[in-house]
């Protein structure tokens, strides 16, 4: 009952001016922590470590350690059933263990963010936000939406899923007082009034950000033409971009006929020639197209492999020495004793010479230390043939959901927001 209806006769009238006082004041706080958002937007270094929570005055975001807590994961995969792909839905699909799921990132010399959805959806209200990229930037873009809508379970949304874009939207209207609230108390009311968020996330497949056509019949890479994904990104407020993993392929794997530089086609070129140079056109597409001050460009760093025990364990034996199959807990320690992607080199020196350079989120190393965080045989893309021979079948690329991208994004949503 609220305190109106406690201190006199119930009438609609009296519950729609305390709808109405109720609806203001919460307008008035979100739009005052909407302002100092833009405010703090603004006023950040985008390309410096967030400042955080912690004993020196500069956050060493992404070194440290994984820490056991209990308090996670974030969310369940049983809650987000419609979003999780069953490619990356491990629970669902028969893994036996869940240990993997209560590691929590513990940076260096301070305390990570909680994620919070509601102070998210608050700080992004009426913008919109693309994850660009290959399916390890869908394996994060999925992940962000579980995050928020647990966070905010009662927010309606819409969904729609394409080839190449996908986009999932948090906008739902206030609903119309009526003399029913008086049967409510006044945390009821302010529970069922729910903001119009208007806030869009959406994921657009460019596995090489660079353009790929098809010509006679054959597709060709082009390495220095991106203006035909790039339309799709120009009006978006914030940009997730990542590649890496398609420029490695070979065989019935890899994605394109001929390269063409230059005016030449290849055949085929030193894969990390090819990613520097598919690289330096989208880095000259930002700096050219991209107006700073408006927009935010965020670069995903290299999500490692796990398909090589060797490079984290010597001398076992048996099913779990062949790959990520079997592995249930982190690494120890702030290092991977194994081999660091090649293709890290090329993005580091490609953003560093940006006239503005994308913010580089570098979640290699701390990936690298999860080698029981992979789907492994416990994916919905796999037949049960293929799951009975993990030797051959294991997926040591993309990650559990829960599990690690949940990390990245609460790695994305520090610098994004402190």
């Amino acid at each position: 009952m609220s305190l109106a209806c406690i201190r006199s006769p119930c009438n609609p009238l009296a519950s729609c001016f305390a709808i109405v006082f109720l609806v203001l004041l919460q307008t008035k706080v979100a739009t005052s922590a909407l302002i100092m958002s833009m405010r703090n937007h603004h006023n950040h270094h985008q390309h410096r470590l967030p400042r955080l929570q912690g004993n020196q005055s500069t956050c060493a975001l992404f070194v440290g350690t994984w820490v056991r807590d209990e308090s996670y994961p974030l969310y369940q995969s049983s809650n987000c059933p419609t979003i999780i792909d069953a490619q990356f839905n491990c629970q669902m699909y028969g893994r036996p263990d869940s240990d993997y799921l209560k590691y929590r990132w513990q940076p260096l010399n301070c305390e990570l963010p909680r994620f919070n959805g509601l102070e998210f959806l608050q700080n992004m209200r009426g913008k919109s936000m693309m994850f660009v990229g290959d399916s390890l930037g869908r394996n994060q873009w999925e992940s962000l939406i579980c995050l928020i809508s647990s966070s905010v379970p009662r927010t309606s949304t819409q969904m729609s899923r394409g080839e190449p874009f996908s986009i999932f939207k948090f906008s739902v209207s206030s609903p119309v007082p009526n003399s029913h609230y008086c049967h409510s108390t006044l945390l009821e009311m302010r529970i069922d009034k729910i903001h119009d968020y208007d806030v869009s996330i959406s994921f657009y497949k460019a596995p090489y950000l660079v353009d790929i056509d098809v010509v006679q019949g054959k597709r060709v890479l082009r390495l220095e033409e991106i203006s035909g994904n790039a339309n799709a990104w120009r009006n978006a407020d914030v940009l997730i971009f990542n590649t890496g993993h398609w420029w490695s392929h070979k065989g019935s794997l890899q994605g394109w006929d001929y390269m063409e530089s230059g005016g030449t086609f290849y055949q085929d070129m030193d894969r990390l020639v090819a990613l520097e140079r598919g690289l330096r056109t989208w880095a000259k597409w930002v700096d050219s197209n991209i107006d700073s001050t408006r927009t935010r460009v965020f670069f995903q760093s290299i999500s490692p492999t796990h398909y090589n025990p060797s490079e984290w364990s010597s001398g076992t034996t048996g099913a779990t020495t062949r790959n990520c199959y079997g592995e249930t807990t982190p690494m120890n320690g702030m290092t991977y004793p194994g081999a660091y992607p090649d293709q890290m080199r090329v993005v580091d020196t490609v953003i560093r010479e940006m006239q503005n350079p994308a913010y580089l989120l570098d979640i290699t190393m701390l990936s690298e230390l999860r080698k029981d965080g992979h789907p492994s045989i416990y994916s919905g893309d796999l037949s049960p043939q293929q799951r009975a021979d993990p030797s051959g079948s294991a997926d040591c690329s993309h990650w559990c959901l829960p599990g690690l991208p949940d990390t990245w994004n609460q790695l994305f949503y520090a610098a994004l927001f402190f």
